[in-house]
């Protein structure tokens, strides 16, 4: 039972984190509000958005410039959320 809720709750943020990539990615192209690009990146946008908007609050209490660091703050915190409840997990079942 434990190993399988490690492996899904890995799975699912590798997910998140492929996702964060290629919003990342995509918001490079996604100029043209009619072109496909944009609306692959509105998509991800609404995806990703519940992982990346409390990450933007708290980067709007330091002074990053013209750089938007929530999307990179939001990897880590993943990272670091997944790394957490996997031992978590492990602790209880084994």
């Amino acid at each position: 039972m434990g190993i399988i809720l490690i492996r899904a709750i890995s799975w699912f943020s590798q997910i998140l984190i492929t996702l964060l990539c290629v919003r990342a990615l995509i918001s490079w192209f996604a100029q043209n509000p009619y072109s496909r690009a944009a609306h692959y990146y509105s998509i991800l946008v609404k995806i990703t958005e519940p992982f990346v908007a409390p990450c933007r609050k708290l980067l709007s209490h330091f002074n990053t410039g013209m750089f938007d660091f929530s999307v990179l703050l939001a990897f880590f915190f993943i990272m670091l959320i997944t790394k957490v409840l996997n031992m978590i997990v492990y602790t209880i079942f084994y």
